[in-house]
């Protein structure tokens, strides 16, 4: 057995607990969950169903953890695990899994599937098997401090860009604060203007808050990749950020996997809870809307509707929030088919927007979307996170639907504040 067979698999012994070993067994085979995968639905290939992506980790399951699989292994009647197990379902997985648990949500006997998929993705990177770009991305994160290379000086000139236009100082380290905010790279890079309508925003509703110059990314490149070493210590500095300034709040931006990752994955990634609450920026706005503190003149006329990120809206709940805030500038809303906790994919979740040689793939699958889109004939597409505003904007150019604008909605609601 190859040194590279032997991590893997150690690696996932050491996730074999006992949720995977319950979904394994109550799997009856059924084949609900393709049906629910833009991944197989978009391309019609068997090996994108979401079970047979969990086949290593099955594999192993069954040979190490079953009476028959333990047996049917004494007697030489199982074949072993290879190395080709896991180099095999690489692509599989990583180019053909957003980890978006539609899935999940139609699976007759409850099995969460994204869960299982991650668990193998934690044996595939402790071999060696994961696309380069996502690895070179998670070294960034390790080294720079941010998947993309942003640095420190590129969050302060974009800090003072923003400040610059939109008139309002930008708090940087202010020790007290009541909330510390935390920015994806794809914000910085694509949508610096969030931090100006934030800073727009809390100026106007009396909020206290501040960004960390020592630690500010919200992308856990560490999850993505299923390194959970890497996992906990990018965990780990925005904990170290937050003790510093002392607050008592931490906001995941519109970034589905850095809420679910900061919310709810971060303490059993780390072993203990969190010293701060999380709350994902568009459940501050709407608390902010219900407290009166949002003060809003005039709406839009367009014709919009809202693309629900999977992370947030699917597995963290942020659902009837940015409705409640689109309600307020938005009278001709209309909502895409399948919305909600069933929305589809925009197909560049869990790394696979960080990894080039799935782009074929990516925007194939976006099919799936622009069904929904044609459906409703809008003018406005709005949407809470950013790395599914940057794939939007990749499918819609790659499939020539320049008519509709791709919108963020803490930008819409600070372009409506009253003056």
């Amino acid at each position: 057995m190859s040194e590279a067979l032997e991590r893997g698999l150690e690696a996932m012994r050491a996730q074999m607990d006992a949720r995977v070993k319950s979904y394994f067994s109550s799997c009856v085979h059924c084949g609900i969950c393709a049906e629910a995968c833009l991944f197989y639905t978009e391309t019609g290939d068997a090996r994108y169903t979401p079970i047979y992506k969990a086949e290593p980790l099955r594999k192993l399951w069954k040979r190490e953890y079953t009476f028959w699989g333990k047996l049917l292994s004494k007697l030489g009647l199982l074949k072993p695990m290879t190395e080709s197990d896991l180099s095999d379902w690489e692509e599989l997985i990583y180019d053909g899994c957003s980890v978006c648990s539609r899935c999940s949500m139609v699976c007759p006997v409850g099995v969460d599937m994204a869960y299982l998929i991650r668990k193998a993705k934690e044996g595939l990177a402790a071999a060696g098997f994961s696309p380069r770009d996502l690895v070179a991305a998670g070294d960034r994160a390790v080294t720079i401090g941010s998947p993309m290379g942003v640095t420190t000086t590129t969050l302060n000139a974009t800090i003072r860009a923003q400040e610059k236009e939109y008139g309002l100082p930008v708090p940087l380290d202010v020790e007290g604060a009541d909330y510390l905010l935390l920015l994806s790279s794809g914000e910085i890079a694509g949508f610096p203007e969030f931090i100006g309508s934030l800073a727009k925003i809390f100026k106007s509703a009396g909020v206290s808050w501040t960004i960390s110059s020592d630690y500010f990314e919200a992308t856990n490149t560490g999850v993505q990749l299923g390194n959970s070493k890497m996992a906990a210590t990018l965990v780990e500095r925005v904990i170290t950020a937050a003790e510093k300034l002392k607050v008592k709040t931490v906001i995941s931006p519109e970034c589905g996997h850095a809420y679910t990752t900061i919310r709810w994955d971060a303490p059993n990634i780390i072993g203990r809870p969190l010293p701060f609450k999380v709350v994902h920026i568009i459940e501050l706005l709407d608390q902010l809307r219900q407290e009166g503190r949002l003060k809003i003149e005039g709406h839009t006329d367009e014709r919009i509707s809202y693309h629900d990120p999977c992370n947030a809206g699917r597995r963290g709940g942020v659902l009837d929030q940015p409705r409640n805030l689109l309600n307020m500038v938005a009278p001709n809303f209309v909502e895409l088919p399948e919305n909600g906790a069933m929305n589809w994919c925009c197909g560049g979740g869990g790394g696979v927007s960080s990894n080039e040689r799935a782009d074929e793939l990516r925007l194939q699958v976006f099919n799936a979307k622009k069904r929904q889109l044609d459906a409703v004939k809008i003018e406005g597409l709005v949407t809470a996170c950013s790395n599914c505003r940057h794939m939007l904007e990749d499918g819609l150019e790659h499939n020539d639907m320049y008519d509709v604008e791709l919108l963020g909605i803490t930008e819409l609601i600070a372009d409506h504040l009253a003056e």
